[in-house]
């Protein structure tokens, strides 16, 4: 389904970003991955500007077009008690402007049919204490995901996906931390790329401007102490 077509796919080093990169490349498609880990791919730090500049020239050198860009780089995580100014700035800059920038500057080359998918998190409507850097940036990209589907409408469909627990080892779980989410298991990084690739396919064709959240339900499940086993402690 997609072969010949170019992949951009940022923090495609582990975890849900190398599954994404990997099941497009099983497909026949040409990857490129840019992540701060070391490795046979782009190395940089993309809430640099002169870093997204020089890989969308890299990547522009050797083809004319782009078909799809995957924007999963992750954000740092840091509270309130602790968050630095410029650490907050540093989330934003890795979850909301590289997502924008690199639209921005593959946006005369995409192909047509071209789609990019946005990857959230369930933390996008929901939070824990202490996680406003992360939160921030992931609610950030949801809304500029409707945005850019309606400003690159003729170009590019663009969506976006909030996955929920996602356990990157592919660790099974049992009892509680399983039974807490209406699907019965905690994800793995497959339940995002499957999603990914209809979204990017043909078949999604009428599908833009979206966000799908992939959380096994936990975000639908009310909770009440005392109800159904639920307690708080405080």
């Amino acid at each position: 389904m997609f072969k010949d077509k170019v992949i951009i796919v940022t923090g495609g080093a582990n975890g849900i970003g190398r599954c994404i990169a990997d099941e497009f490349r099983n497909q026949g498609a040409t990857v490129y991955v840019i992540d701060k880990q070391k490795g046979n791919h782009s190395v940089g730090d993309i809430s640099k500007k002169d870093v997204l500049e020089a890989f969308a020239a890299e990547v522009l050198s050797k083809h004319d077009k782009v078909d799809i860009i995957i924007n999963n780089a992750l954000p740092l995580m840091k509270g309130i008690n602790e968050c630095s100014y410029e650490e907050f700035q540093y989330a934003l800059s890795v979850g909301v402007t590289a997502p924008f920038y690199l639209a921005k500057l593959f946006m005369p080359n995409l192909a047509k049919g071209a789609s990019i998918i946005n990857i959230s998190s369930s933390r996008d409507r929901m939070s824990q204490p202490q996680t406003e850097s992360y939160t921030a940036a992931k609610g950030g990209i949801a809304a500029l995901t409707h945005a850019l589907a309606v400003s690159l409408s003729g170009r590019a469909r663009v969506n976006s996906i909030s996955p929920g627990w996602i356990d990157t080892a592919y660790t099974v779980y049992e009892g509680p931390d399983a039974t807490q989410q209406p699907a019965g298991r905690v994800g793995n990084p497959m339940d995002i790329a499957n999603m990914v690739l209809f979204l990017c396919s043909d078949k999604a064709g009428f599908i833009t401007g979206e966000n799908i959240c992939i959380d096994g339900g936990m975000t639908k499940q009310m909770i009440y102490h005392g109800d159904h086993g639920w307690k708080l402690e405080e």
